[in-house]
């Protein structure tokens, strides 16, 4: 949608870790008793295409580094 740069959390990632959770509820764990925890993967996405439009150059280990390269 023209964005320049996006570092986050997968959407996927995020519904794997989440159904534990649900079946821990639905067998009738108490939520305020279950641990709360971070998400480990995150995702670099880099849009050249905005990039070149503003002008902007990112550097090769950037780029390198990156998840996803929209060109």
């Amino acid at each position: 949608m023209g964005g320049l740069i996006s570092y986050g959390v997968g959407g996927i990632h995020l519904w794997r870790r989440a159904a534990p959770y649900v079946d821990r509820i639905l067998r009738g764990a108490n939520p305020g008793d279950l641990p709360v925890q971070q998400p480990d993967k995150f995702n670099l996405v880099l849009n050249l295409k905005t990039a070149k439009a503003l002008g902007i150059e990112f550097p090769a280990l950037l780029l390198a580094r990156a998840d996803e390269v929209i060109e």
